[in-house]
């Protein structure tokens, strides 16, 4: 199967395309769990933050924390969703050896938010809208280990009763780049928002994928659920796979089941989990121990009033305050930290331009290869702020800054120590530089005469030739101008 375009898949008989909803799974930023006092907080010894609620003891009624109620709200403003003053949380039926109840607390028919948009920045600069379908808050199960006993598997109830907020969005995307950018920017969000951390090595943002594939223009087609996928990379893959598997299927005489599938990291393949439930096999029904919710507009608008600078107005500010690309910008307000990285390091006028290209193309490029995220920093955004004051004020050339950098990685040194230390101050003697470039004129007769009988690429040889004899310590710009002149006869 081949792409032939970003939304088109070919096949054996034809083109296909893919019809993709995900269903993100949010654990909710909160000191203790929905229905709950334990702690939610990640990590901790095995069942050690568990209550009698959480265990399920016969009893224990919920009580609802209201602080993951105002998280959930705040996110739904956040996605432009409609927030819907009355909701209800009801149980859903199913066994799950690490849900002590038997059952899980969530919300179906009425959830706390509703319609929503997120718009999605693509790399050929395009935008596209995807809509939001609801958000509602439910409790998260406990975990099973499979590895610890040859014979047996143990449960840990720490993360069971957390709470999480399941958005579902509508069946818009079409392929893997708006799934990948659909996710970077709902995990955006809700950073900025300080709703959910979007860690999802630790399973605070998870993902059920649906997929099915039509015809061009066709009705959609029969779906399956690849749950619980808790990377992006492996999302990519699980996609993939599933199209192309959906396709051969099809194109081979046979029919897609309606099914949930788990995706295989082992053997990049999804399996088939069990056929899929609708909404009738959990027997939904209001759960007798919560009330209704019930939102006021004050209460709503009170959180709406707390909501900060979100992904798209910042992205709005950073191209009309700093004259940045719409690309550079997607990259630097992609993360709550990057971009307040950005601000400090573009602080004290410094050249926006140029501290964007450091932190893209130098900072990140150095904290992938190491695998580090901006929180871990070797640099600080002083310190980058710093080395950029040098190359402004034709201290270092952006030549020598590069190595600079290096060593500030390695040292943790500051810039103008290291500049100090190493001798690595730019040349800016007129007098001096002019002296060099007279030398290497002379000593380059015939390329002289080769450079002004037409042979223009020669520039090159005299600039490097300079560059070579100060040791890279020239300013470029001085370089330039003089060997203009001196090669023009001046």
């Amino acid at each position: 199967m081949t792409k032939e375009n970003k939304y088109i898949l070919q096949g054996q008989t034809g083109d296909w395309e893919m019809v993709i909803g995900l269903e993100i799974h949010a654990q909710v930023i909160s000191n203790s769990k929905l229905f709950s006092g334990s702690q939610a907080e990640f990590g901790g010894e095995p069942n050690s933050h568990v209550s009698l609620v959480d265990a399920g003891m016969p009893g224990m009624l919920p009580v609802l924390n209201a602080y993951c109620v105002d998280q959930a709200v705040k996110t739904g403003l956040g996605l432009n969703a409609q927030i819907n003053k009355y909701s209800v949380f009801e149980r859903k039926n199913y066994f799950y050896p690490d849900l002590p109840t038997g059952y899980q607390i969530s919300q179906s028919q009425y959830p706390v938010v509703g319609n929503g948009i997120v718009e999605i920045d693509l790399e050929d600069g395009t935008t596209r809208e995807i809509g939001i379908e609801r958000l509602h808050l439910e409790q998260d199960a406990g975990k099973s280990l499979h590895d610890q006993h040859p014979q047996k598997t143990y449960v840990d109830l720490n993360r069971a009763g957390v709470a999480l907020m399941e958005i579902v969005s509508k069946p818009d995307l079409r392929s893997g780049e708006e799934v990948s950018a659909y996710i970077k920017k709902l995990r955006a969000i809700m950073q900025y928002l300080d709703t959910c951390d979007g860690n999802m090595e630790q399973g605070n943002l998870r993902c059920d994928v649906n997929l099915s594939v039509r015809r061009p223009g066709a009705e959609y087609g029969t779906r399956t659920e690849t749950k619980n996928v808790n990377s992006i990379r492996n999302i990519l893959m699980a996609i993939e796979y599933e199209a192309s598997r959906q396709i051969e299927l099809i194109e081979s005489g046979g029919k897609v089941v309606q099914e949930t599938r788990l995706w295989d990291p082992g053997q990049n393949i999804t399996r088939s989990m069990r056929s899929k439930e609708e909404a009738h096999d959990y027997r939904y029904f209001p759960d007798p121990d919560l009330l209704p919710l019930e939102l006021s507009d004050d209460e709503i608008e009170q959180i709406r009033v707390t909501l900060p600078e979100l992904p798209d107005q910042k992205k709005k500010r950073f191209m009309q305050d700093y004259g940045l690309s719409a690309y550079d910008t997607s990259v630097l307000i992609s993360e709550k930290p990057l971009a307040a990285f950005y601000e400090a390091v573009v602080a004290n006028k410094r050249d926006a331009k140029r501290a964007a290209n450091w932190v893209i193309s130098e900072l990140l490029g150095m904290l992938n290869k190491q695998g580090k995220e901006i929180e871990d920093s070797p640099i600080s955004a002083e310190q980058l702020g710093g080395l950029i004051d040098l190359i402004q004020d034709n201290t270092i050339s952006g030549k020598i800054a590069k190595d600079v950098f290096s060593i500030m990685v390695e040292t943790g040194d500051d810039a103008v120590k290291i500049v100090e230390e190493k001798g690595l101050k730019q040349i800016t003697d007129t007098g001096a530089i002019e002296k060099i470039i007279d030398d290497i004129i002379a000593a380059n007769l015939a390329q002289v005469a080769d450079y002004r009988g037409g042979k223009d690429k020669l520039f090159g040889f005299f600039v490097g030739q300079a560059m070579k004899q100060t040791q890279g310590k020239a300013n470029p710009d001085i370089i330039n101008e003089l060997l203009k002149k001196k090669l023009a006869g001046e």
